[in-house]
């Protein structure tokens, strides 16, 4: 009996340990961007943020155990009132009936995470390269730290088709997508 008291002791204080050492934080949306860039025409770049995100993530010795995003998808900006009116719409994100959009990690290998991402009701998962910053205590005594993720998907993997030929060639809008997400979070 005693031995078994001594195990359950020593299996409790391993797994106060493992938890003491993971640092949740809560995604700060005043200084954090989702980002993306798109070839447009064909000759220049157009590039645009979400303004309404919010998320939690999970970093152990500058690795990621969870990270979990949600982006509000009404908030895309690329500072064309017009354009972005077009990207809510059903040719593109169909805010009305796809208001969310979100990524769920699954893994992190050397530098890549791996998670879901689902747009407009279409998950595929996606590979983005991370760099996390170490944590620093701000002036109102909150522990917190940064991350950075990279990478491209295609955006007809996730029903985003809607385009225009070009009379020279080519087309309006570019399948492949730049993605830039610069996170802050604060320690819970």
């Amino acid at each position: 009996m005693r031995l078994t008291f001594a195990r359950n002791a020593l299996a409790a204080l391993a797994l106060t340990s493992t938890l003491a050492s993971a640092a949740i934080y809560t995604v700060d949306p005043a200084h954090s961007t989702v980002g993306f860039k798109v070839k447009h025409m064909m000759i220049s770049n157009v590039s645009g943020k979400f303004t309404d995100v919010a998320g939690t993530f999970d970093v152990t010795d500058g690795k990621f155990a969870a990270l979990n995003g949600v982006i509000q998808a009404h908030s895309v900006n690329t500072d064309d009132k017009d354009r972005d009116k077009h990207l809510r719409g059903a040719d593109f994100f169909d805010t009305d009936k796809h208001p969310v959009i979100t990524f769920a990690f699954t893994k992190q290998e050397g530098d890549n995470v791996y998670g879901n991402l689902t747009i407009k009701g279409v998950t595929k998962p996606v590979v983005l390269t991370s760099k996390v910053s170490g944590e620093i205590k701000d002036p109102w005594g909150n522990l917190r730290t940064a991350f950075v993720l990279e990478g491209k998907i295609n955006r007809k993997d996730f029903g985003l088709t809607w385009n225009k030929l070009l009379e020279a060639g080519g087309v309006a809008v570019d399948e492949n997508v730049q993605l830039l997400i610069e996170a802050q979070g604060i320690r819970q």
